[in-house]
């Protein structure tokens, strides 16, 4: 018994184990994708996606840890990146709005960024036509530019929600992150500022992308879009 036991180890169950334990190293200090529950980043991201998320975009870590071993490069703004919350240690994915140093304020749902009002024009209806004809006359929508850099906003001017907040000054080595779906988002506004060593990745692309309101199908036109 005890040699077809240790037989049953050598030839299966530590090979297999072996695969899990390089498997599961990659997936937490490489590569992984993050499959996305709520809208708090619609239109950008919807209910269903499954992103793509590189760990290595800004440093290396300890595998199944948060400490860095090496740093080569820091989240910029208009990046996506998946952190762990400062408020409950859950991990979330939001848009970097403000980087260390940056003076950030919000006068209704217009973001200013070293006193520099963010641009705003009309969103490509291909983007918008992601959220149902049916819920679209609740939201407006927008392409918000800061520096250069463009993305979708959507806004729910009938939501209660943070729409300004006075200006506040980034601190060094924290980042002040927002979602896109902006009047219905646990962001920044409401736990602060996140610390470098809390983020985890930047996320590039729409992976997968499968409709749960429609017998988890899938959206194929979503199937590897890379994030704006």
């Amino acid at each position: 018994m005890k040699t077809k036991l240790m037989k049953l180890w050598r030839e299966w169950m530590k090979p297999l184990f072996v695969v899990l334990l390089v498997t599961s190293a990659f997936r937490s200090a490489v590569a992984d994708w993050y499959d996305v529950p709520t809208g708090s980043m619609k239109p950008t991201i919807i209910e269903g996606d499954r992103i793509f998320v590189n760990k290595l975009a800004y440093d290396f870590k300890v595998p199944f840890t948060t400490i860095h071993i090496a740093d080569w490069s820091n989240p910029q703004r208009g990046e996506v990146v998946v952190f762990y919350s400062p408020a409950d240690g859950k991990r979330l994915v939001k848009r970097v709005v403000g980087v260390p140093g940056d003076m950030i304020k919000m006068r209704d749902n217009r973001i200013y960024v070293n006193g520099k009002v963010a641009l705003y024009e009309t969103l490509d209806r291909k983007i918008v036509d992601w959220i149902p004809r049916q819920e679209q006359p609740d939201h407006s929508f927008a392409a918000e530019e800061i520096e250069n850099r463009s993305h979708p906003v959507m806004l729910t001017p009938a939501k209660p929600s943070l729409r300004s907040f006075e200006a506040t000054v980034v601190p060094a080595a924290h980042y002040f992150v927002m979602g896109d779906n902006r009047d219905n988002s646990y962001d920044s506004r409401w736990f602060g500022f996140v610390e470098r060593s809390s983020i985890v990745g930047r996320a590039l692309t729409v992976v997968a992308s499968l409709n749960p309101d429609h017998y988890y199908a899938p959206r194929w036109q979503r199937f590897f879009t890379p994030l704006p």
